[in-house]
């Protein structure tokens, strides 16, 4: 993760030189998301993320007045409650401790009237989830990498041509991978529980942006023809 995450920031931050670029930063709230997996009755999980503060930054270069590319990172740490059974072990329940680090690349439409300081955006973003699972009860802990997506809908109040205050909602999941699982720790001998199923979490917050080089540009286009 952590060679991705720099080789991705050398590259936005070159472009941070440019004119047009921004600096956002994010605070959301993260709803409670319920997760489970079933293969039989000896052999099955459920549970639920608790809902919580997520937070993060972005880094975002705007090639024309309409359109934007951000590079994005967002943090949140909860707990998921889970009730799960392993064959020969019974039934537990156990709070796991969870740490989801999102890692995107998002890209950005933008609508604005000439005039206005009220900036409407909506983009789909691809990129991968970091998820570490712990184990408060006996101190296992694991990890996974999945492929993540998301969509976001808001606006950008611009308070000045460099500050604006963001409104937004969006929604993340992290798609399973093939063959691929994230354990819950349990301690029973190495056995764990995997989970295969995809998760959604719904976002409501807001933030701010920075507009760095040239300031907020994002108008849009004049139809005005030149007597």
């Amino acid at each position: 993760m952590k060679s991705i995450l720099s080789i991705l920031l050398v590259f936005f931050f070159i472009t941070a030189s440019a004119q047009h670029t921004r600096l956002n930063g994010y605070a959301l709230y993260v709803f409670d998301d319920q997760f489970d997996s079933y293969y039989d009755n000896n052999n099955y999980y459920e549970g639920k993320f608790k809902g919580g503060l997520q937070w993060g930054v972005g880094l975002e270069y705007t090639p024309s007045p309409m359109n934007g590319i951000e590079l994005i990172y967002l943090n949140q740490q909860t707990t998921a409650l889970t009730t799960y059974a392993i064959p020969g072990s019974g039934v537990k329940t156990t709070n796991f401790d969870v740490g989801f680090n999102w890692l995107l690349l998002a890209g950005n439409r933008y609508m604005r009237k000439p005039g206005s300081k009220v900036e409407g955006f909506g983009g789909f973003m691809l990129g991968a989830a970091f998820i570490n699972v712990d184990n408060p009860v006996n101190g296992n802990s694991n990890s996974a990498t999945k492929f993540a997506w998301g969509f976001r809908l808001g606006a950008n109040i611009w308070a000045s041509e460099r500050v604006a205050i963001k409104l937004k909602t969006q929604v993340l999941s992290a798609v399973q991978g093939a063959g691929g699982g994230l354990y819950f720790g349990t301690g029973g001998g190495g056995v764990g529980v995997s989970t295969y199923s995809s998760m959604y979490q719904f976002g409501l917050g807001g933030g701010i942006a920075f507009a760095l080089g040239g300031g907020s540009k994002t108008t849009a286009p004049s139809t005005t023809v030149p007597q």
